[in-house]
């Protein structure tokens, strides 16, 4: 199961900042630091003699309980002989935290799972290393095994230099998050179809609340694994892309797939009439007010209140919100629905069109005194028995089996692995779950045995509710647009000091004035224009020239 993050605990800025990075990889200051012995390569542990102390930054989440005293951290200790210092991030907070303390000189060795600016902290400044002479069979040999099949240049910067081991999750589900899930039980008791249409949609929503006048028609979040409910909605009249890949915002930049260029949704007819159609769902009450503000755990909260007051939330996985275990009545009571038709018959899905690679996965700062330790401790990740150890557990035979006899994977070949400690939303301490990396090329992913016979109500059988669901509800509609996410976009430093302030800023005026065009707090009508000129003095033409740049060096003749 592509197993999802969720709104994480961290601890607060003064804390990370307070954190002491430890030696053997440790601070600028430590500069009379003697590296240790390490054994042959390819052979564990890494550390010859001794412990070697690192210090790592990563995503927290709430259902790891303590990543210093994990089961999983523990294993890797004494399998390597090194040592991590835990400074972690939220889901939400890790890239303000990661940047302030990259702009201090006491900041960790290595960067796992959560890319940060290397056209900044790497190209420009040198915090973030090369790591050319690095990659090679002596301290990687299972990342360059995962990689043959993939296109390494992806990780190179625009100097030509790897400053990153790539990330490999190639998640068929994850590839059309963006879901919506009704409780069909409600859908049934009102004697009522799930809805096909827009028209539909608002129907059902003005029924749902004269059958349950205190429930809560649409409930979605601003912070979760595609949780805007928004987005989803607006499938129905244009496609809405993720965020921007080149500055994290929401920037609402899209590839148009038959011209190559760069076009911005926020500004088009299309994305105009979606606003007002949400504004007429917000009207008759079925848009709850937490929905532009909350949290993926405080609409968690709220979905599973006693009374069920929830028909429709947006989520990536319903196991975002419910519990198949521990509160399977309400969990079954849900079901995945199709896209919605817009007035003129556009009927989109968000879709990911790449293999799952991405770079950024693990990165060296300048503060380590042993990088190729560091990347060999990482290399673990990239082998089939550490990406399964770090997602269920480290326990063979306890927590997965490899080839699992008379076992079918999803794909409906043998199995080439089973998992047996399940997942679960509630806190535990035995592995890492999502955080970190995750290296599994599709044919591992589709792999895992699955008994075609499950309950996809089981906590089991997420996986297959999750495949069924994007095979026969959402990969229907994945070609229904010529707009793409822009996922790979490699900017210079330069043009990332000329047009980050301006990314943030485009985005802020456009989530701002969305808010308020679907709330009724401006007049879409009247305001439009101005909106519109809002967005061009903030630069937004500028900043599509920049993104158009790039892409087009991207894609030159040398570079293709």
């Amino acid at each position: 199961m592509g197993k999802i993050y969720r709104k994480v605990f961290a601890a607060g800025l003064s804390a990370v900042m307070a954190v002491s990075l430890l030696a053997g990889c440790g601070s600028k200051k430590d500069d009379n630091e003697t590296k240790v012995e390490l054994n042959e390569a390819g052979t564990y542990p890494i550390v010859k003699d001794g412990t070697l102390n690192m210090s790592i930054f990563m995503m927290s989440m709430p259902n790891v309980e303590d990543f210093a005293t994990n089961d999983f951290t523990k294993f890797m200790e004494e399998k390597t002989g090194i040592k991590m210092e835990f400074v972690t991030g939220g889901r939400d907070d890790w890239s303000d935290k990661l940047n302030m303390i990259l702009q201090s000189d006491d900041y960790p060795d290595i960067i796992l799972g959560v890319s940060p600016d290397i056209a900044k902290y790497g190209v420009k400044e040198g915090i973030i290393i090369p790591l050319d002479d690095y990659i090679n069979e002596e301290n990687v040999p299972n990342y360059l095994r995962v990689m043959k099949d993939y296109d390494m240049d992806i990780t190179r910067e625009t100097d030509g230099k790897i400053y990153s081991l790539a990330e490999v999750n190639d998640c068929y589900h994850c590839s059309y998050g963006r879901k919506m899930w009704v409780n069909k039980h409600y859908l049934d008791e009102m004697g009522v179809d799930v809805p096909t249409t827009t028209d539909e949609f608002l129907d059902v929503c003005k029924k749902f609340l004269e059958y349950k006048p205190d429930g809560i028609a649409v409930a979605g979040a601003e912070q979760g694994w595609f949780s805007r409910m928004q987005d989803w909605l607006m499938g129905a009249y244009t496609y809405i892309p993720s965020k921007s890949a080149a500055f994290t915002v929401r920037d609402f930049a899209a590839l148009n797939m038959d011209t190559n260029k760069i076009e911005n949704v926020a500004i088009t007819d299309e994305y105009k009439e979606g606003l007002k159609f949400i504004k007429q769902l917000y009207d008759i009450g079925a848009i709850y007010e937490g929905d532009f503000t909350q949290t993926g755990e405080q609409m968690k909260t709220l979905v599973n209140q006693p009374d069920e007051p929830v028909l429709f939330f947006t989520d990536g996985t319903i196991s975002d919100c419910i519990d198949s275990d521990s509160n399977n009545e309400l969990y079954r009571h849900y079901v995945a629905m199709a896209p919605i038709k817009g007035p003129d018959g556009t009927q989109t899905v968000w879709r990911e069109r790449n293999s799952g690679l991405s770079s950024g996965g693990v990165c060296i700062t300048d503060n380590c005194k042993d990088p190729a330790a560091a990347l060999r401790w990482a290399d673990f990740f990239y082998s089939e028995t550490g990406d399964l150890s770090s997602q269920f557990g480290p326990d063979e035979g306890k927590d997965w089996t490899l080839n699992p006899e008379g076992k079918i994977g999803m794909d409906g070949n043998p199995a080439l692995y089973e998992v047996l400690n399940l997942y679960t939303a509630e806190t535990q301490n035995h592995d890492w779950q999502d955080v970190g990396i995750r290296v599994a090329p599709r044919a591992f992913r589709m792999g895992q045995a699955m008994d075609e016979d499950i309950d996809p109500y089981s906590s089991g059988g997420l996986e297959k509710l999750l495949f069924d669901a994007t095979k026969e509800l959402y990969e229907p509609y994945g070609d229904n647009t010529n707009l793409t996410n822009i996922e790979v976009l490699k900017v210079t430093d330069e043009e990332s000091t000329d047009m980050s302030t301006t990314a943030v800023e485009v985005s802020k005026l456009i989530d701002e004035n969305a808010v308020a065009f679907m709330t009724g707090k401006k007049d879409i009508d009247s305001e439009w224009d101005n909106y519109l000129d809002a967005l061009e003095k903030a630069g937004l033409s500028e900043l599509m020239k920049t993104y158009q740049t790039a892409y087009d060096r991207m894609h030159s003749p040398g570079n293709e």
